[in-house]
């Protein structure tokens, strides 16, 4: 008798979305041809078939060994009612608090992106008045006591008329860190506006725009040729050694050839503590394309990090254990002698760690302290005291030597948000970057409020599936 096998290996059952109405669906995820697979089917709109990751060992360790006991906000805001993800946020069955936390301060820009997720541009030129945006700090530090990361978004936000006062008002409360999320042309073109920004320096970085050194690659990405701009903007911020992290959105088949690249250029630059890589989520914009057409997994991004530069090895990109199937990063030290990728020296267990540990390193002397030192500072020049752990909930507490500092740290983070394509509600639940809804407050996933909540989406998408106006 001939036995009937299927053409995969089933490995668990999922709850997912349909691509088309959003409504909720059974799915399964299932291992073929070396990939993940998720595949759902809607009543209404048919089978679909996603891939979720192009390598199934990396995979299964960030699902089955990458895990830490959750940790909550101080408090949650929404009652469950219709299930995930229709009652963000945070609702009192999400699993983990706000390791960074966007306030937008308006939804006007001096761009128009084609992969923009919020639609901004100089067509919507509205900003949010400064009491409202204190409101939305004020509402972080509820939910979270002394926030770790809190961005600074738009928009553009250094048009906002009283962008240095929205400053101000971020300092006059706990908040670890401050980062500006910007596209660096105010910095690049005015005289004054980085040596400005300089006077926040502690615990404060940019977060750059950077996505390719092709003119052909921006105008896709950005509308612009901007390479001049980016050079400008680095420029500045090298002068001052103002912390900047590149953010690199990543599209198939138009940046995704310059990963490596760039991560050894930003090697090169006095000012650049790391790179961040985004895979285009199709939301806002981006939803005109063609579905799906230019979805990266966090694997594929992943793997051409390694193939294309030779600083890190597989062992040194990692998940990150507050949310492993969407967060990776490497760390590494810069030093005279070079660069020493340090995360993949660490045991999983440790990274999982949580509170004050002690790390034993038995080996050479030298790479000893480097490894101590690069693990013990935090996201500022000044805040050696704090850990990596405060930021990304990973990393443990040692003390640092004297000589080495922030400026030393580089790391590579790819961060990947959920799309209709590939959403999970299982992954979702752990998502642990969030942001402040400016109407009422919401502290909310920011994967399903590009889905779900901004702007209009709970009237049009989200009122028909729940059954409850907006």
């Amino acid at each position: 008798m001939t036995t009937r096998v299927r053409p995969w290996q089933f490995y668990d059952v999922a709850i997912s979305i349909c691509a088309t109405c959003y409504r909720r669906v059974d799915a399964k995820i299932v291992f073929q041809d070396g990939g993940v697979w998720m595949q759902k089917r809607c009543k209404e709109h048919g089978e679909e078939r996603v891939l979720v990751a192009d390598d199934v060992d990396y995979w299964r360790r960030a699902r089955e060994l990458f895990l830490k006991p959750s940790e909550m906000p101080k408090r949650f805001q929404t009652p469950v009612r219709h299930g995930c993800p229709y009652d963000c946020g945070l609702c009192a069955d999400h699993e983990q608090h706000s390791c960074l936390t966007l306030i937008e301060v308006g939804d006007g820009c001096n761009l128009e992106c084609p992969v923009c997720y919020a639609s901004s541009g100089p067509k919507r030129m509205n900003w949010r008045a400064l009491e409202e945006i204190e409101a939305m700090l004020d509402a972080v530090v509820a939910s979270e006591g002394e926030p770790d990361v809190v961005q600074i978004s738009g928009g553009e936000p250094t048009l906002h008329p009283r962008f240095f006062e929205i400053l101000d008002a971020a300092r006059r409360r706990p908040i670890r860190h401050l980062m500006l999320n910007t596209n660096g042309i105010r910095i690049a073109r005015e005289d004054g506006f980085a040596e400005k920004l300089a006077e926040y320096s502690s615990n404060f970085e940019v977060y750059l725009q950077f996505d390719s050194f092709e003119e052909r690659a921006l105008h896709e990405l950005r509308g612009a040729d901007l390479r001049s701009i980016r050079q400008g903007a680095i420029d500045r911020l090298n002068a001052l050694d103002l912390s900047t992290t590149l953010v690199v959105t990543v599209k198939k088949g138009t940046n995704d050839h310059e990963l490596g690249r760039i991560v050894d250029w930003a090697l090169e630059q006095r000012c650049v503590r790391g790179v961040t890589f985004q895979p285009v989520q199709e939301a806002g914009r981006t939803e005109e394309y063609e579905a799906g057409a230019n979805r990266l997994t966090l694997t594929e991004v992943r793997r051409r990090i390694l193939e294309q530069t030779r600083v890190f090895k597989p062992e040194d990109i990692l998940p990150v254990p507050c949310h492993p199937d969407a967060i990776a990063m490497a760390y590494a030290l810069k030093t005279a002698a070079g660069v020493i990728p340090l995360t993949g020296m660490i045991a999983p267990e440790v990274l999982i760690s949580a509170g004050t540990n002690t790390i034993r390193y038995e080996g050479d002397g030298e790479l000893q302290k480097h490894l101590f030192a690069a693990l013990s500072t935090a996201h500022g020049p000044e805040s050696s005291a704090t850990s990596l752990a405060s930021l990304l909930c990973c990393l443990p507490k040692v003390d640092l030597p004297a000589g080495l500092s922030y400026r030393n740290v580089f790391r590579v983070i790819i961060m990947q948000f959920m799309d209709a394509h590939a959403f999970d509600v299982r992954s979702v639940k752990k998502s642990c970057v969030h942001i402040v809804h400016p109407r009422d407050l919401r502290i909310i996933p920011f994967d399903t409020y590009n889905l779900f909540y901004r702007d209009d989406l709970e009237r049009t998408r989200l009122a028909p599936i729940t059954g409850v106006a907006t």
